[in-house]
């Protein structure tokens, strides 16, 4: 049995939140179709309302602060991610958008990703395509197939047939993916950190070099 990581990254603002019950949702779902695959998992959750202020302070410095960078070195160490954002003016959440602007863009190449968003109405049920997709795409990560969107009405009577359905589905397509992988990012597959080099000064650094 291999034990996979997976992190979990959760941009809802409230609490309760659904977008953090569509991630639940999601992660149960995937660690069942890993079991079921005679694999384990270890899951670590990254809710970024708490760091929204660290997030904007990393803008302005160009630096993480300490638990920021900690749920920034959960999420490129993982074998896999679960992303979920709530629907902001049809596009995902700028809090989403800038924890993914402040890792670098190389950290996730080739990482499974599960995506999955929430809204108040259906009318969004695109935006995993036409918002979450590209940026992953860009990030060189590696998304599923199905991505699930949660409106509203979904969670009616807690949540119906057909969003369990699409839960499902993507988590087994998830599963799918780690199945048969080495356990454990590949060193050379994160980012560097140029500040841990203790032979470059860092005026030599700021050159570039």
């Amino acid at each position: 049995m291999t034990t996979r990581t997976i992190a979990v990254v959760s941009a809802g603002l409230g609490n309760p939140s659904s977008t953090r019950l569509l991630a639940d949702r999601l992660t149960a779902a995937t660690v069942e179709a890993l079991r079921a695959r005679g694999d384990d998992a270890t899951v670590e959750v990254v809710e970024l309302r708490g760091h929204a202020r660290d997030l904007a302070d990393n803008l302005t410095s160009g630096f993480a602060n300490e638990s920021l960078q900690a749920s920034i070195d959960t999420v490129v160490g993982a074998d896999a991610v679960i992303a979920v954002t709530p629907v902001f003016s049809a596009s995902y959440s700028g809090l989403f958008k800038t924890f993914f602007d402040v890792i670098d863009k190389d950290a996730l190449i080739g990482t499974p990703v599960l995506l999955g968003a929430t809204a108040g109405t259906a009318r969004h049920s695109l935006v995993v395509e036409f918002a979450m997709r590209p940026l992953f795409a860009y990030l060189r990560a590696v998304p599923v197939p199905t991505g699930v969107f949660a409106a509203s009405e979904d969670w009616a009577g807690g949540g119906s047939t057909a969003l369990a359905g699409r839960v499902d589905r993507a988590a087994g397509e998830l599963a799918d993916v780690l199945v048969g992988r080495a356990a454990g990012r590949p060193a050379a597959t994160r980012p560097a950190d140029p500040f841990a080099d203790p032979t470059t000064s860092f005026e030599e650094l700021l050159k570039g070099r």
